[in-house]
Order: structure tokens, then sequence, then C-alpha cells
């Protein structure tokens, strides 16, 4: 796509998989004031180098501390070719990659429109239409996000379109018939040193990876946020959904810490010419 958002951390608006790995298009030089901004607080080891395995930080009430920038864990073989400078995580490609046999337990339905989706190259994916990619893809994407930790209220900055999640721990109930949304409403509570969050209330349709796993309105989704350390957050991602599925299923996601930077916006809309060009619909 000839986009030219304004990121170089992420090249182009459409992004196509080969195999798993990401393809770019050219982007624009970028000159911001805090993209080497040094990170306050960060533990050091003795030649002062970060200390990524430190305990994680903890908040006054002696929480866990999620705040920080994040990035997705790289764990994308390398190509024979070689690899790319972008952090890509396997289960952006396929999100149930580490399960059994590598494949999510599809309906029949779903397992068709997985086959058809990947056989058009994922061109309707929403990401590929500058469509808000929700919860799960946004934990998968190659951009950063910020977590900003406060009393009774967790949110998640993203990059990608410049766009937010709020995860309320100040013990409301998920809402019994809400408007459909792209990242659910989703509230959360402490078991120990987890934060487990419950979501619901999601749009039809929606793509869980770039394959197309889909993901119905049917679907109540349970994330466990664990901060394994310094350097280092899981999340545990269980989707109850039994339209799509014939059973519950559970993957682990991993983030590493991204020290000294800060958010850039990433539009995908922003000099967009090419989706009048796309054959999908």
């Amino acid at each position: 796509m000839s986009s030219v958002p304004m990121n170089t951390r992420l090249c182009g608006s459409l992004v196509t998989l080969a195999g798993a790995a990401l393809c770019c298009a050219i982007s624009t030089p970028v000159f911001a004031q805090w993209l080497k901004y040094p990170t306050a607080g960060v533990p050091r080891k003795a030649n002062g180098a970060p200390n990524l395995e430190a305990p994680a930080p903890r908040t006054t009430d002696g929480r866990p501390d999620f705040s920080g920038m994040w990035a997705p864990e790289d764990n994308l073989p390398c190509p024979p070719e070689g690899c790319l400078d972008m952090k890509v995580p396997r289960e952006f490609g396929n999100i149930g990659w580490s399960l059994n046999g590598g494949l999510l337990p599809y309906q029949p339905w779903a397992a068709d429109i997985v086959k058809r989706r990947l056989a058009d190259n994922s061109k309707d994916d929403p990401a590929s239409h500058c469509l808000p990619r929700g919860v799960v893809k946004l934990h998968t994407t190659p951009l950063f996000r910020k977590i900003v930790q406060v009393p009774g209220l967790l949110v998640i900055l993203n990059e990608a379109n410049a766009s937010y999640r709020q995860i309320f721990t100040d013990g409301r109930a998920l809402p019994v018939d809400p408007q459909p949304s792209w990242n659910g409403y989703s509230t959360a509570k402490w078991e120990g040193d987890a934060l487990v969050v419950r979501t619901s209330g999601f749009r039809d349709e929606m793509w869980l990876d770039r394959r197309g796993s889909p993901m119905t309105d049917a679907a109540d989704m349970t994330e466990r946020f664990r901060r394994v350390n310094y350097g280092k957050l899981e999340i545990e991602l269980t989707i109850n959904d039994p339209k799509a599925y014939t059973k519950p299923w559970t993957v682990t996601i991993h983030h590493n810490i991204a020290l000294d930077t800060e958010l850039l916006d990433y539009i995908c809309l922003e000099n967009e010419k090419s989706l009048v060009h796309m054959v999908g619909k």
C-alpha cells in the first residue's frame, strides 16, 4: 500500500504475510524529540546495564505495576533470506500456532472461512482496510503500546491508530446488553499477583490473527496479566466462543519492556492511496 504513516517502526498500512513474515513499504523519516528520552526508575546492574530480570515494580498498595512501554516478543524464526528488523510474534500470523497441531478448534464454518481468507491472501482483514484490529490482534501487532495503571483503572494506549483500551478495576460489573464494540468491555480483579480481566460485548466477525481466525459476538475473553519481572509481561488469553469454536482455548502471549522511547502516532489512513485498488471486499 502506498500509505505513508508517520511512524518509522512499522512501514506501510497493508501488512502482508509471506509465511508468517511482514513486508514493509517505504515510510517517511520522523524526527521526534522523545524517541530516545531515558526511562525513569530502570533497575541497573553493577555495570550500568538495565537489569531486566529484576523484580517487577509494585504500586503503593503492593500490587504489581504493569505501567510502561511494551512490545510483542519476537518469536518468529528468521526465513532463509534473513530477519526483518521488526519484532513480529508468531501469534500475529496464527494465534493458535502453539496449540496441538498448530490449529484452533474451529467449528466447521469457521475452518472453511479461514481457508477462504488464506486463499484470498487475507485481503478482507479489517486492518488492511484501516479498521480497528481488536484486542487480540493489538496484543500481537508489532507496534508499541503504553500501559498506564492508576487506582480503579488500567489503560492501554496503542500506537496503532492512536487507539486506547480501558480495563476497569473498580469493582463494576460487565454491562448486560452493551453496544457491540471493537474492544469489548473489560473489568478486572486481582488473584494474587495476576490481574484477571474479563471482556465481552464484542462486535461480530472479528479477526484474531492475519489468517482470519474469527471471533463472534458470542465470545467471552479472559486474560491473566502477569509481570514476570521488570522486563517481561505475560498475558494468558482464553477465548470462549461457542459459535466459532468447539471448545474454549488458551494461548500465552509475551511482551518485553521497551526502554528509552515513546509512542508515535500510526494512523493507517494517513496519505492512504491504495484501498481503491484492492480486490477484496
